[in-house]
């Protein structure tokens, strides 16, 4: 019992040194934001770099994870999923640079997950059909947003319930919900993820794929732009935040062979005030005829609904370890 507890223990401690391997390694100001040499930030996680175009995309290994910067841009990949970085990479004088808050708030976060202390599981999920009533969200001709966004939760709550998860849905019917409304019914129902549903839309109809939101890191801009996040409640949840949006991501691509549009981070108002685990799913453009074909099709619907339960039961498998 004792070699046990002493494996946990140092188990324990190594994940807690790992995670905090920021608080040692030297901050570099570029552009008016604290930077980390790449070289550092690996020797300190035991974490192997190497060219695979030279000067322009470096990879990032250790047992389970792989990581591929691309120098002066935000976009990287982590074990084949794309991320959008708050700040670029930057290669400066032979050396690459990657932000601190990208490390902390997006990079570490997936590296050394977070767990749920002992004896905690996920059991309640808050499901939340974007637009309704009045708002109608995006239009693709007489198809509207909520519509859809509606039948998927339904989809989702069904698929959820049979594998043993209790499910509160932010709205059952097409009735306006004003958006602050949205994460107190998460928070009043206690409750331990919160997954927003939508589609997207664009001004060009090629456009087409998946995308997953969290919460916009503080101090930083959204991945479209926009002033930099301050603190909200939130950000208490962005580590086991931005995993389950990369868990659910990995499953959306993987299962309906999309495209890849990446994890991004948004200032969406119902991912403020969060007090679980939060994201958004952007599932597919109404506006792209590939796209639009899948969303109303109930057999598609099914496997994207599954897809959204296989993101879910990732993440659970990760932070119950």
């Amino acid at each position: 019992m004792r070699f046990v507890f002493l494996l946990i223990f140092l188990a324990g401690s190594f994940l807690a040194q790992a995670g905090n391997s920021l608080s040692g390694l030297e901050k570099v100001l570029l552009f008016g934001k604290e930077y980390v040499r790449a070289t550092e930030w690996a020797k300190a996680n035991k974490i192997r770099l190497q060219w695979i175009v030279n000067e322009r995309q470096l990879r990032a290994t250790n047992a389970e994870a792989r990581f591929l910067f691309e120098m002066d841009s935000r976009r990287v990949q982590f074990n084949g999923v794309n991320l959008i970085l708050s700040f670029p990479v930057i290669f400066q004088k032979g050396t690459v640079f990657i932000s601190a808050v990208d490390l902390k708030a997006t990079l570490e976060p997936l590296l050394f997950p977070a767990r749920e202390p002992d004896g905690s599981t996920v059991k309640v999920i808050c499901l939340d059909p974007g637009h309704g009533g009045k708002d109608p969200g995006k239009l693709d001709g007489k198809n509207e947003e909520k519509k859809f966004t509606l039948l998927l939760a339904e989809q989702v709550e069904q698929l959820l319930t049979r594998a043993g998860f209790k499910v509160v849905q932010t709205r059952s019917r097409d009735h306006a919900l004003e958006l602050s409304d949205r994460s107190r019914i998460a928070t009043k129902n206690n409750a331990d993820l919160f997954v927003s549903l939508h589609y997207n839309a664009a001004p060009t109809r090629s456009v087409e794929g998946a995308e997953v939101y969290c919460l916009t890191p503080e101090g930083a801009s959204s991945s479209n732009g926009g002033k930099s996040a301050t603190a909200y409640p939130g950000h208490t949840q962005n580590a086991k935040s931005v995993l389950l949006a990369y868990q659910m991501q990995r499953s959306l691509v993987k299962s309906l062979k999309v495209e890849d549009r990446g994890v991004k981070r948004s200032q969406f108002v119902v991912l403020l005030d969060q007090k679980c685990p939060a994201i958004l799913i952007e599932a597919g453009f109404m506006t792209s005829p590939t796209d639009s074909k899948r969303i109303y099709d109930p057999a598609y619907r099914k496997r994207m609904a599954l897809a959204i339960i296989d993101g879910i039961l990732a993440y659970k498998k990760e932070v119950e370890r």
